[in-house]
């Protein structure tokens, strides 16, 4: 999938993980103004999806907890481009092994952990933007954004709750 951006040549990909059916009104304002959407897993109805959607276009790969119909046509892993950078996104990077690294990959997104990140190992961006959902130990609650400008790209990450 190649993200089309508008007339700006800067690109805001919002990242969210691991909503678990809970779509919290910080998440969508957070979202907000980003040209497209990445969801990395534990969606858990479809539901939360189309709420995204009426924000940007939605990139959604199945996590360990999105079962059933729905959830049956969501990939395990998902590629996109925008502008020069080829993101990967997984739900656990532990499903991933390595990084393919003939295939161009400048970043990897995951979830699973709940536990926001961000690494950079052997040029590759490595991103968990944390969990949107249901606050889990004394995890935050987070959500995250990539800003890409032609092959540039930078990562970050922000509490939704205090």
């Amino acid at each position: 999938m190649t993200v089309r951006t508008s007339s700006s040549s800067i690109a805001r990909i919002g990242l969210i993980s691991d909503t678990h059916n809970l779509v919290r009104p910080e998440a969508l304002r957070y979202l907000d103004g980003c040209d497209a959407i990445i969801h990395a897993g534990d969606i858990c109805k479809p539901d939360v999806l189309d709420a995204l959607a009426r924000i940007a276009p939605v990139t959604a790969v199945r996590g360990n907890n999105d079962t059933g119909d729905w959830a049956a046509s969501l990939p395990t892993h998902a590629r996109l481009t925008v502008q020069q950078v080829t993101i990967l996104v997984v739900h656990d990077l532990a499903e991933l092994g390595c990084v393919p690294r003939d295939e161009g990959i400048r970043v990897v997104v995951s979830g699973h952990s709940h536990k926001p990140s961000i690494d950079e190992r052997d040029g590759v961006l490595f991103v968990n933007p944390g969990s949107a959902g249901p606050r889990r130990f004394k995890l935050p609650i987070c959500a995250g954004r990539l800003v890409i400008e032609g092959a540039q790209v930078s990562a970050s990450f922000d509490a939704l709750l205090a």
